[in-house]
């Protein structure tokens, strides 16, 4: 399974970024996509996740309402539109995947690729 995440960069307080991961490597369609992140001195921690077959989403309470995971089949592409950034969405951007149910992405997944840094400052 191979992972590529792009679209981390530098926006102001209030900008907007989206991030895409591009999936490849699965031998079946129905897996889990999630997003993690891990800030400066502080542990990784669980963002959001989708699932490739029924559209399920889950995110974590501090992020709810201004950042949203879809996907496009497709292109095997998963994407994290994140809206209103504050400076503590500053981190690396890590797109996960596993076959596992959707809620249970929160509590580790077995394929991560390489992260995208994200880095809200003015």
């Amino acid at each position: 399974v191979q992972l590529q995440a792009s679209g981390g960069g530098l926006v102001q307080p209030g900008g907007s970024l989206r991030l895409s991961c591009a999936v490849s490597g699965f031998t079946t369609d129905y897996y889990v996509i999630g997003w993690f992140r891990q800030a400066p001195g502080k542990e990784r921690e669980w963002v959001s996740c989708t699932s490739s077959s029924d559209g399920s989403t889950y995110y974590t309470d501090s992020v709810k309402g201004r950042f949203t995971i879809s996907r496009d089949n497709a292109k095997n592409t998963v994407y994290l539109q994140m809206n209103s950034l504050k400076p503590e969405d500053t981190a690396v951007y890590y797109c996960t995947a596993d076959i596992v149910a959707t809620y249970e992405c929160r509590y580790g997944m077995a394929n991560w690729g390489k992260g995208t840094k994200v880095t809200v400052s003015s």
